[in-house]
């Protein structure tokens, strides 16, 4: 760890002795994540930070100190934090010693933040995406008896990965590979909040990755805005599939998984290193968004329909079985029946084994906002035509594994019936199986007698 995280910590512990002195017992502390796997990887190492400072482990809002990591992506997202942050006034009132900080992408916004200093003045302490790590720093200030600590940075001055983390699950864990996005979706605020795209040094994800599996991680998730751009600006010249490859041959790492993949950077290269190479899961996420080569063109996605058929066609057939899901907007603005139809159109041909669908939300500050919208009611009748062919053809492949034996990691006991357990199959569908805690943590061999919808019901061989 850097040696001036090291100092900021050490200070942030004594301050947290002062509050505990304050409190008569020790504090507890609640981190609250929205949002996308980069922000539950954020909320793992603000977790880390507040333990290894001397909070203990909070179960609920009625902490002494709630981190709220925000998400942006929806205009939704915002008015969610804002009936959250009333809810914690009345808190704050009956527990005057109590702390409230927000973080994450909603924080990049000047007039959101304007705003929770304007009318949210209970809120202790605020910071963005670019200056995670100076959380120790500003909460110690917070604590030493500074009144409100607001600091958002417009633009990253550093990446720094060297800080304490509390993983979710022992067995498992994200690596952050990149940081923000060169792709400015017209849709999408994620480029102005993240900022624009930063390779981590390769050298420096492989050392990680060799002190998780020496920490227990067996299965690892690569993840950025875009991971199949990875390399961009790096002196060493390096590929994402170079890479894969590498966290491949990292002994005690058994899975990889990655996300999220843009359609136009998929290359021919990563296609052959996902077949060739066992641990790297059988389940691929690659957002459709449209059908529709015009809509994909106002999107600013720079592929085709028929790009992504073919694209979606050699993964197919380069990785035999392979899952693949999608994420599909409804509605964006100018979408026209004919449009709507072509995506019909490319989920009947590629065969999802799932998509998220969502309907189109404006965002403000993106290109698309100021767009000609589509009217409410033609988008929910094209949102509930959409989800019929969705689940349709999810439950017709969801099949497809039926007596196969599979290789399952166990994440945990089924809740619904006492001696079973439940594992994710390489491809990311779950099976139930008899079984005890014994197992959580462990890749075994399952074999699958039954589909029940969406999972398996299976037997340990």
């Amino acid at each position: 760890m850097p040696e001036h995280n090291i100092f900021e910590i050490e200070r942030l512990r004594r301050e947290t002795e002062n509050y505990a002195a304050r409190l008569g017992r020790t504090p507890t502390a609640y981190v609250v994540t929205f949002g996308c796997q980069m922000n539950a990887r954020d909320s793992e190492k603000l977790w880390g930070i507040l333990l290894d400072a001397g909070f203990s482990e909070g179960t609920d809002e009625k902490a002494d100190l709630v981190v709220i990591n925000t998400c942006t992506v929806r205009e939704n997202a915002n008015e969610r934090l804002y009936g959250h942050l009333g809810h914690l006034n009345s808190m704050k009132r009956e527990h005057p010693l109590k702390l409230i900080t927000l973080c994450g992408c909603m924080m990049q916004e000047k007039d959101e933040v304007e705003r929770i200093r304007r009318t949210y003045s209970f809120v202790d302490v605020v910071f963005g995406v670019h200056n995670l790590y100076r959380f120790p720093a500003l909460l110690a200030e917070r604590l030493a008896g500074g009144k409100h600590v607001f600091e958002v940075w417009d633009k990253p001055e550093a990446i720094v990965e060297d800080l304490p983390v509390k993983r979710e699950v022992p067995y498992k864990s994200g690596v952050n590979i990149s940081y923000g996005c060169d792709n400015f979706c017209s849709y999408c605020i994620v480029p102005y909040v993240r900022g624009r795209e930063r390779s981590r040094r390769p050298e420096e994800i492989l050392c990680e990755v060799e002190r998780l599996a020496g920490d227990g991680v067996i299965e690892i998730m690569l993840l950025g805005q875009n991971v199949n751009s990875y390399g961009k600006g790096l002196e060493e010249k390096i590929t994402f599939a170079e890479l894969l490859e590498k966290v491949c041959q990292i002994p005690g790492i058994e899975r990889v998984r990655f996300m999220t993949s843009h359609p136009k950077d998929l290359s021919p290269d990563l296609i052959r290193v996902i077949g060739a190479n066992e641990k790297v899961c059988r389940h691929l996420h690659l957002p459709l968004q449209s059908g529709s080569s015009r809509i994909l063109k106002k999107m600013n996605r720079h592929y085709t329909k028929e790009e992504y058929l073919d694209l979606a066609k050699r993964i197919k057939e380069g990785v035999p079985g392979i899952s693949l899901t999608t994420d599909i907007i409804v509605g964006f603005p100018g979408e026209t029946e004919e449009d709507f139809e072509e995506t019909l159109d490319v989920v009947r041909q590629v065969r999802f084994d799932s998509a998220f669908t969502f309907i189109y939300s404006p965002r403000t500050g993106t290109p698309a906002a100021t767009m000609e919208q589509v009217p409410a009611d033609v988008i929910r009748e094209r949102f509930a035509r959409l989800l019929d062919l969705v689940q349709k053809i999810g439950a017709e492949e969801s099949g497809r594994d039926v007596g196969k034996i599979l290789p399952a990691l166990v994440e945990g006991t089924d809740p619904q019936v006492p001696g079973r357990v439940t594992g994710r199959l390489s491809n990311n569908v779950m099976v139930h199986f008899p079984g005890d805690e014994s197992l959580i943590g462990r890749i075994v061999n399952v074999h699958l007698k039954e589909v029940h919808g969406f999972y398996y019901i299976g037997e340990r061989v």
